[in-house]
């Protein structure tokens, strides 16, 4: 395996050494491209992220030498597989600090994961006149579920406000917990505002009415350390292809007493103890919702993701994308016709914005030119976007291997956009 950069390997998680960024992107092989002739400048990592060569020299290796099916096979390699994804289930546990690797499900992503809590603690244990309450600010993928849920069964969804910040309107988030709320359904940090979410304040309130609380942390996890234990949270979704690992996994975190209560998702093999033409008998959690041949060499991927991300430090990762995020802040403020969407004091890396010069994808389209790379559209948060009264915004999102050499590039091309309309 070709080594990574001392700033990989070594442990220092929440030091005050220097952060070496470019140490870090050397560690990413895509930085060697260039774009229209131009250095690649990626700022769509909130999107998905780039890999780094041990995620990628994990996965290969894996293919190359241990792969086999997992959990069924009476041969070294296939013993081999299993353990090693097995390991990165207990890898995963460790990073998010859940109690037991059996509350680890492996699932395909993040939107696979909270259709999962849709399908089996929805369909399974709620009943018609029940409340869910999510927020204004969610992505699709923790809306549509829920509005399937309650158009089949009669589930009451409610939509709580957020303000013109772009914050959680706490207030009105009282007012609509009640008696017959059974789960509250909310993004850990915006996709697209970037507003860390007081999730702490919101699993104590939920908790008061007996309401279950179900967090997408897909934007969070890349930014911050969570502790699903400290923080009490019931079921909590992440993916593995915004935390620097391959796309077609994802993690669905569940306290394993919910688990237990909770119908399969999927039926096949692996997630069943016996079959018989007459009865089936489901096989434990996780397994009873991991059926069929689940992402083995993704997870390897993922627990190498987590390995590299921990080994760097997620105290120190947050630092610098703090700093880079305020450097940037400061930087698109003064340009004349730009508005910052979304200014909560609490915020991940994240900035969507417009300018009155010129429709998103135009800017896209110019930014491109000079090998800057960000996301435009109505990021799948429609809702969110007729609240902030725009039918879309660009969006720039900021990572670890990210410099202000970056910002600069950035803010000059937004530069050349408005000369080009001018």
């Amino acid at each position: 395996m070709m080594a990574s950069s001392t700033a990989a390997r070594e442990p220092h998680p929440g030091d005050d050494s220097p952060y070496d960024v470019e140490a870090i992107r050397a560690d990413f092989p895509i930085f060697g491209t260039q774009v229209h002739g131009q250095p690649l400048i990626y700022l769509d990592s909130g999107a998905s992220a780039q890999k780094p060569r041990a995620v990628i020299d994990a996965m290969r290796l894996m293919y190359e030498g241990e792969y086999a099916n997992v959990h069924r096979g009476a041969y070294w390699l296939s013993e081999r597989s299993t353990t090693r994804y097995e390991e990165a289930r207990q890898t995963v546990r460790g990073f998010i600090n859940a109690a037991r690797s059996e509350e680890v499900v492996f699932t395909m992503g993040a939107t696979d994961a909270i259709n999962l809590v849709a399908y089996s603690f929805g369909r399974g244990l709620l009943q018609a006149g029940d409340e869910i309450i999510i927020s204004a600010l969610e992505h699709h993928s923790n809306i549509v579920p829920w509005q399937i849920l309650r158009d089949e069964r009669g589930i009451v969804l409610k939509v709580c406000p957020i303000t013109d910040a772009g914050d959680l309107d706490l207030g009105a988030l009282e007012t609509l917990l009640g008696p017959r709320t059974k789960l509250v359904a909310m993004a850990h940090t915006s996709n697209v505002l970037g507003t860390i979410l007081p999730v702490e304040t919101i699993i104590k309130m939920a908790h008061g009415v007996g309401a279950r609380v179900l967090l997408d942390g897909c934007q969070a996890v890349v930014h911050t350390a969570v502790d699903v234990q400290a923080l009490d949270v019931d079921f909590y979704a992440f993916s593995g292809h915004k935390l620097y690992g391959p796309t077609g996994i994802g993690v669905l975190y569940a306290k394993h007493e919910l688990l237990e209560a909770m119908p399969p998702f999927r039926g096949g093999g692996d997630m069943i103890a016996s079959v018989s033409f007459e009865h089936s008998v489901w096989a434990e959690p996780p397994a009873k919702f991991e059926a069929g041949t689940p992402p083995i060499v993704q997870a390897v991927g993922l627990a190498s993701a987590i390995d590299y991300v921990s080994a760097i430090g997620l105290a120190r990762i947050a630092r610098h994308e703090a700093d880079l995020l305020n450097y940037a802040t400061q930087k698109m403020t003064v340009l004349p016709g730009l508005t910052i969407h979304g200014t909560s004091t609490r915020k991940a890396a994240v900035i969507s914005f417009t300018m009155d010069c010129a429709h998103p994808h135009d800017m896209a389209t110019l930014l491109d030119r000079s090998g800057v790379c960000i996301r435009v559209g109505h990021h799948c948060a429609q809702p969110l976007m007729a609240r902030l009264g725009v039918s879309a915004t660009a969006r720039a999102s900021f990572a670890l291997y990210n410099t202000r050499a970056d910002v600069d590039a950035f803010v000059k091309a937004l530069e050349k956009v408005r000369a080009f309309f001018a």
